[in-house]
C-alpha cells in the first residue's frame, strides 16, 4: 500500500466521520418535540421546557460552524501536507526523535486549539451568557486554559514518551505493552481522578449531613452501588448548571455533585 493510498483513507475516513457526526446533530434537531413529553411534565412546565430546547438548539447550530471549520482545517492540512511541513520544519533544530514527536504533536494541539479558542469564548461569554447559564470570568477562563496545557503536556508527553519507547525498543509487538500500560492509566485515573486532578480546577468539600445525603445513600444502597463519600465542588463559579457524576472501581465509588 502506497503512502498516496493511505492519505486517500484517512481523507476518506475524516469526511466519513464528519458526515456521520453531522447527520446525528440533525437528527436531534429534527426530533426535539415542541410540547413537553409526558414522562416529565412533573419536573418541567412549558416555558422551561421551550427555553431547554432553544438552548439545546442554539448549542448544536453553533457547533454546526465550530466542527465544520475544524473539519476544513484538517482537511488542507491532510490535503496540502500541512502536517508534513510541520515535521519538516522541526527536524533541523530536533534530532531526538523522542522529543520531535512530543514537540510536532504539542505545535498541532496548540493550533488547533488557538484555532477553536474564539468558538470557546463565544459559547461561554455569549451563548451562556444569553440563557443565564454562566458565571465564569475571563480569569477563571485562561486560568483553567493553562491548567489544562500543563496537565496535557505532562500526562499527553509522559504517553507519548512511552508510545515512542515502546515501538523503538520493543519492535512490533509494541501494540501489546502500550495497550496494557495504557490501559493501567485508564484504570488508575477512574480510581484517583476526584482525589488528584479534579482538586487542581475546583474545590471539593464533603455533602454535609442532611435529607439530599441520606436520599442519596438510601438509593446507592437500593441499587448496590458501592457509594464511599459523596462531594460537592465549587462549579457554581463557572455555571449555574447543576450536575453529577461519580467516579472509582470497585467497592471505592465516588458520587460528586455541582
Amino acid at each position: 500500500m502506497t503512502p498516496q493510498i493511505i492519505l486517500y483513507i484517512i481523507i476518506g475516513i475524516t469526511i466519513v466521520s464528519y458526515l456521520f457526526s453531522q447527520l446525528l446533530d440533525l437528527l436531534n434537531l429534527k426530533f426535539y418535540r415542541k410540547d413537553i413529553p409526558e414522562e416529565v411534565r412533573v419536573f418541567y412546565d412549558q416555558e422551561k421546557y421551550q427555553r431547554s430546547i432553544e438552548y439545546n438548539r442554539t448549542q448544536t447550530r453553533f457547533s454546526f460552524l465550530t466542527s465544520g471549520i475544524s473539519f476544513a482545517a484538517s482537511l488542507l492540512m491532510l490535503s496540502l501536507g500541512g502536517f508534513g511541513w510541520i515535521d519538516h520544519l522541526l527536524r533541523p533544530f530536533i534530532s531526538n526523535p523522542t522529543l520531535l514527536a512530543l514537540s510536532y504533536f504539542g505545535i498541532i494541539f496548540l493550533a488547533s486549539d488557538l484555532l477553536t479558542l474564539p468558538f470557546q469564548l463565544y459559547s461561554t461569554f455569549v451563548i451562556e451568557e444569553k440563557f443565564g447559564f454562566n458565571k465564569t470570568t475571563i480569569k477563571i477562563f485562561f486560568t483553567d486554559k493553562l491548567k489544562g496545557y500543563i496537565l496535557g503536556a505532562l500526562i499527553g508527553g509522559a504517553l507519548l514518551s512511552l508510545l515512542i519507547f515502546s515501538v523503538n525498543q520493543i519492535g512490533p509487538t509494541f501494540w501489546i505493552w502500550f495497550g496494557v500500560i495504557a490501559s493501567s492509566f485508564v484504570l488508575f485515573m477512574n480510581m484517583f481522578y476526584t482525589s488528584l486532578i479534579l482538586p487542581l480546577f475546583n474545590k471539593l468539600t464533603p455533602l454535609p449531613e442532611g435529607e439530599l445525603k441520606k436520599a442519596i445513600q438510601q438509593f446507592t444502597q437500593k441499587v448496590k452501588f458501592p457509594l464511599d463519600n459523596i462531594f460537592v465542588i465549587d462549579g457554581s463559579k463557572r455555571s449555574k448548571k447543576a450536575n453529577a457524576f461519580f467516579s472509582g472501581i470497585g467497592k471505592k465509588k465516588k458520587i460528586v455533585l455541582y
